[in-house]
């Protein structure tokens, strides 16, 4: 079982803006005060840099583009709403937004068949959303795929019962908190685990910070500690840079902590060593996307575990 895989789905934006029901908490979103078709070219142009780097340094990349008729502002981020795993399944998730669940397309799963994986089995959580619970795919869900652990931080969208019965599921343990930041002086909900940590296959980057409660703090370091991870601590600010939002991938030679540009440039010249120990860092800008769509780099990426079909010879 390996952490980390060299096959990535993107979804390429058709019309991409500042979504404004997801925006009620989501407190990374910020308004661009330009017109739609403008924010929209932006990110086109942001995404194909993006997948063109990726695809530079041997990652294979799959886009798929979205379609315009579903009217997806946030279609750009796909692994909140399916993941791909290592025994074939693939799990459908409970979204919080309702444009977002116009997202879940066959055609997408189609497309990966078509390339070659295997698809066995469903688990589909989206009933879930008759009921108002929500649990939204690997942003709330941070798996530790090879030591079998979840981690999840509670919010309006990563209800605590769903976890409980995803880690029932997929055989894993939960390792559940509740993470917080500032907004207009409050402590607020993070509204997705994968903004505040990322997990790598021998590291973690984490904004401690944001665990309010001790006993909960200390519970996620003994996890990692347990599993051998070197915990990099990152701070509240460079969390709203997207520092927390970043993803290790498999390249032809190497393996990369992918970021965006703005992450990068928050990172202190220790995080930034500490990180180049264990892997190479590929960062790229991904600003208008962040600001309105307050997701980034890790959000971008859905990794694809699938197995692949059996050649016929």
């Amino acid at each position: 079982m390996s952490q980390i895989t060299n096959n990535i789905l993107m979804i390429r934006p058709v019309a991409f803006r500042m979504n404004e029901e997801t925006a009620v908490n989501n407190y990374f979103q910020e308004d661009l005060n330009l017109r739609n078709a403008e924010i929209n070219a932006k990110a086109q142009a942001e995404f194909d840099a993006f997948v063109e780097k990726l695809r530079g340094v041997g990652v294979n990349v799959i886009v798929e583009n979205d379609d315009l008729l579903m009217d997806t502002p946030d279609s750009i981020f796909p692994n909140n709403w399916v993941s791909f795993h290592k025994n074939g399944t693939v799990a459908m998730y409970p979204m919080f937004a309702e444009n977002r669940r116009r997202e879940r397309r066959e055609e997408v799963i189609d497309r990966l068949e078509a390339e070659g994986f295997l698809v066995e089995g469903f688990m589909d959580y989206t009933v879930a959303e008759e009921q108002d619970y929500f649990l939204e795919g690997t942003g709330s869900l941070l798996l530790d795929r090879v030591n079998n652990k979840a981690y999840c931080a509670i919010s309006p969208r990563a209800d605590e019962e769903l976890v409980i019965e995803f880690c029932e599921d997929f055989e894993c343990d939960p390792v559940i908190f509740t993470a917080n930041q500032t907004v207009k002086q409050q402590r607020m909900p993070i509204y997705h685990t994968n903004v505040m940590m990322a997990l790598a296959e021998n590291f973690a980057v984490i904004c401690l910070d944001a665990i309010d409660d001790k006993h909960e703090k200390k519970n996620v370091i003994k996890h990692l500690k347990e599993t051998k991870k070197e915990i990099i601590t990152i701070t509240e600010e460079q969390m709203h840079q997207f520092a927390g939002n970043m993803l290790q991938v498999q390249g032809k030679d190497n393996k990369y902590m992918v970021m965006s540009e703005a992450a990068r440039s928050s990172l202190r010249s220790d995080q930034v060593k500490a990180i180049q120990k264990h892997c190479k860092i590929l960062s790229s800008d991904l600003s208008t996307i962040e600001t309105c769509g307050g997701g980034s780099a890790r959000c971008m990426m859905a990794e694809v575990f699938l197995p692949k079909k059996l050649a016929i010879v």
